[in-house]
């Protein structure tokens, strides 16, 4: 299951491109639209309630459509965070990260790499190389991918190769 950023939805590129790799691995990929835009509003809701939204999808999914499958989650910024937060609590196997906002841009003080940390499954980050929120460094479970571009991540063809390059060191 991947979620989107919290200033777009499901079609932004790096979504599509994570999403159209991941079918070609031969996954079943589920896009989750946060409730906050399903009722038009534009800014995201505290992190508790994407967290208790996200939680409560994966739980249906896991009761219906995917019913006994190992599940990955993921998403692209803040849809990365609210993966990363709730990875435990989903049993997801591994986790996807587009544009993992480290920190606010400008202010590397405010850093959100605990989020990734807390993570003990593998993880994929596929960062801008030239993203203004930072980027991460590699860690225990976590692998970092630098394509060309910033946080907008627009290659698709960049997020696509990375994604199911990781994808194959998975099976």
């Amino acid at each position: 299951m991947l979620g989107h950023g919290a200033g777009g939805g499901v079609e932004s590129p790096d979504l599509v491109a994570a999403t159209n790799a991941a079918r070609s691995s031969g996954l079943s990929v589920a896009l989750m639209e946060q409730p906050y835009r399903v009722a038009g509003r534009r800014s995201p809701a505290p992190a508790t309630q994407l967290d208790a939204a996200w939680v409560a999808a994966i739980s249906h999914l896991r009761d219906e459509p995917f019913n006994g499958l190992p599940i990955l989650t993921g998403g692209r910024s803040s849809g990365a965070r609210v993966a990363c937060r709730t990875a435990g609590e989903t049993e997801s196997v591994a986790v996807l990260c587009l544009a993992f906002p480290v920190h606010p841009p400008g202010r590397p003080e405010t850093t959100r790499l605990d989020e990734l940390d807390a993570v003990d499954v593998p993880v994929l980050v596929v960062q801008g190389e030239n993203d203004p929120f930072g980027i991460p460094p590699d860690g225990t479970n976590r692998t970092v991918v630098r394509v060309p571009g910033t946080h907008s991540l627009r290659n698709r063809e960049s997020v696509a190769n990375a994604v199911s390059e990781w994808l194959r060191t998975m099976s």
